[in-house]
């Protein structure tokens, strides 16, 4: 996560930190956008998208791939390196810490001679709930 300095607070910036901060789960641009409409604000979608933009590389939220490739976005419990578990059927995600990966990219950075070498690993899966459900 990149730290750049402070944006500046406006009514459409707080209203969507929030919105992420009582989501739970990541959500992209639109599914934000649609639930401030139906919520009553009329933010509008470009800013929506510009605001989670700038919140991601303050490092004010975390953001992972769609399996459409979209970006979804979300605000984590810590602010230290970790991953995360996504269910693809209903969006349940856990935050995760990995010492094998960490371990695997220093050696690998170290291999081929890199330095301040940064990674993203997420990890897709069903959560038990909808794993039943698709048996």
């Amino acid at each position: 996560m990149t730290e750049h300095t402070p944006r500046r607070t406006t009514r459409q910036r707080t209203t969507i930190s929030e919105f992420l901060a009582h989501a739970g789960d990541f959500r992209t641009a639109q599914q934000i956008h649609e639930q401030l409409r139906a919520g009553g604000d009329g933010v509008g979608l470009a800013t929506v998208y510009r605001t989670l933009q700038s919140m991601a590389e303050s490092g004010e939220v975390d953001v992972v791939r769609t399996a459409d490739g979209e970006s979804a976005y979300r605000r984590c419990a810590t602010s230290d390196h970790h991953h995360h578990l996504v269910c693809r059927g209903c969006g349940r995600t856990e935050e995760i810490t990995a010492k094998a990966v960490e371990a695997w990219a220093a050696t690998i950075a170290a291999q081929h001679h890199f330095t301040d070498v940064t990674h993203d690993v997420e990890l897709y899966g069903l959560c038990a709930t909808c794993g039943l459900e698709r048996r």
